[in-house]
């Protein structure tokens, strides 16, 4: 049993939303009890002590959309890569990467990306996966790694059309592969979607492939509209547009994800909403690549079940929800609005979406809620309550404030270090297959 407590309590629960100096109780996997550090200590003396010193005790935080295979590309400049479009990026960075991207360099690109997002408070992912080098096998070797360290994830394939058929068979089959491991093992901590690239790298033969193998077993994980280049696709070549598409193959549902969602229209979010599917925005990718505002704020009053994520290269949920909420009023030319859908996609979608996979609720500390507590290092000097927190997260907190994460009731790391993780021999070994992947990308030794 542990005891984190010595914190100001933020619990995302309605019951008791903030306890000044609280605390929370774990037995096993769940949380037993919350409430304040004076009564939890006397009332659980056995217990062990996590010391949050101080700091803000609150619910590990939920990524509903990255990309692993990103892992190994931080500070990458490839030769003569000068993209002018979101075509350009795909094709002459991250196809560029996965094409070369073997199983160790996948394995490297997990261990990156978990304890990056364990450092940043994140205590559950959704991935979304491709390394068309080497394919059979990847899933369940980035499974390895999240078992290993310890986070709860959620994984997928990117099946797709770009290398030729027999890569995309291999991708489907990968997919089918771990998602039916994952429906007989019934693991918590581990659980599989369907992945597809996007919509114009996806024939509708290959999504009746998808649909089939599938089976039933799971939802789907797919890119959709991410660039203006996906809806000229399926007018040109199908006669509807991106969601239409999707609708008449079978793939929306509840247990399907749309990402980004940036050129939908009025009728398509109809539909979203109608076969309440979800989706997710990933604001800072969208700057980045220059694809355009998702229509968030429209999604949002539709009803939709819309999350947010980080997509590739960063993990901190907070620096995603800082680039969000400026980005919405300043594409509507509006500084009022947004607030309410920004956090809301962070705190309380996020959790919704992790509730259609996992057994145990996520994102909330409550009694019989899954024991992923975290303690941001986070002296506040203006006053603090639930009644501003979300404030404080947007203006005051970042990822790497997080000092204590703890997942499933492990303690996974503690004031900064890694818990029964050598993180200097791993680090150690993702240099190795870094260098070796860019020595291949741009044809030198590093």
């Amino acid at each position: 049993m542990l005891l984190v407590g010595n914190g100001k309590l933020i619990t995302r629960n309605e019951a008791l939303p903030y306890v000044e100096d609280g605390a929370v109780v774990i037995d096993g996997q769940v949380i037993k009890e919350i409430g304040s550090f004076a009564d939890l200590k006397a009332k659980y003396p056995e217990a062990e002590f996590v010391d949050a010193k101080g700091g803000v005790i609150m619910p590990g935080l939920i990524n509903a959309h990255t990309h692993i295979y990103s892992g190994l590309a931080r500070g990458l400049s490839i030769n003569g890569f000068n993209p002018t479009n979101f075509f350009e990026v795909l094709d002459g960075q991250w196809w560029y990467i996965d094409r070369n991207l073997t199983l160790d360099g996948t394995r490297a690109c997990a261990y990156a990306t978990v304890l990056d997002c364990i450092r940043d408070g994140v205590t559950t992912i959704f991935d979304h996966h491709a390394s068309f080098c080497e394919i059979p096998g990847s899933l369940f070797a980035i499974k390895d790694v999240c078992q290993e360290v310890g986070i709860r994830a959620n994984l997928c394939y990117e099946v797709s059309e770009r290398d030729g058929m027999e890569k995309c068979d291999q991708a489907i089959q990968e997919n089918a592969d771990f998602a039916k491991w994952c429906k007989e093992q019934d693991d918590d901590m581990i659980k599989a979607m369907f992945g597809g690239h996007a919509l114009f790298t996806i024939s509708d033969k290959t999504f009746e492939k998808m649909v089939k193998a599938n089976d039933g077993m799971t939802g789907f994980h797919i890119h959709v509209a991410e660039g203006m280049n996906d809806v000229y696709d399926s007018l040109r070549n199908y006669g509807c547009r991106p969601v239409n598409r999707l609708l008449y193959n079978g793939i929306l549902g509840e247990k399907t994800m749309l990402g980004h969602c940036i050129h939908v229209s009025p009728a398509e979010m109809d539909i979203i909403k109608e076969t309440n599917t979800m989706a997710v925005n990933n604001p800072e990718s969208n700057m980045g690549n220059a694809v355009g505002c998702a229509p968030v704020l429209q999604m949002y009053q539709k009803g939709i079940l819309i999350g947010l994520g980080t997509d590739a290269y960063t993990h901190d949920m907070l620096e995603s929800l800082k680039v969000l909420l400026p980005m919405q009023r300043h594409n509507t030319a509006q500084p009022n609005v947004g607030w309410c859908e920004a956090t809301g996609m962070l705190f309380q979608n996020n959790a919704k979406i992790g509730a259609r996979y996992f057994k145990k609720p996520l994102g909330i500390l409550a009694e019989g809620a899954a024991a992923d507590v975290i303690v941001m290092d986070y002296k506040p000097f203006t006053p603090f309550s639930d009644a501003n927190i979300d404030g404080h997260m947007l203006f005051g907190m970042m990822g790497k404030n997080c000092r204590t994460t703890i997942i499933n009731g492990k303690v996974v790391y503690k004031d900064r270090e890694f818990v029964g993780i050598d993180e200097d021999k791993i680090n150690a070994w993702c240099m190795e297959q870094s260098k070796k992947l860019w020595g291949t990308l741009n044809h030198c030794t590093y």
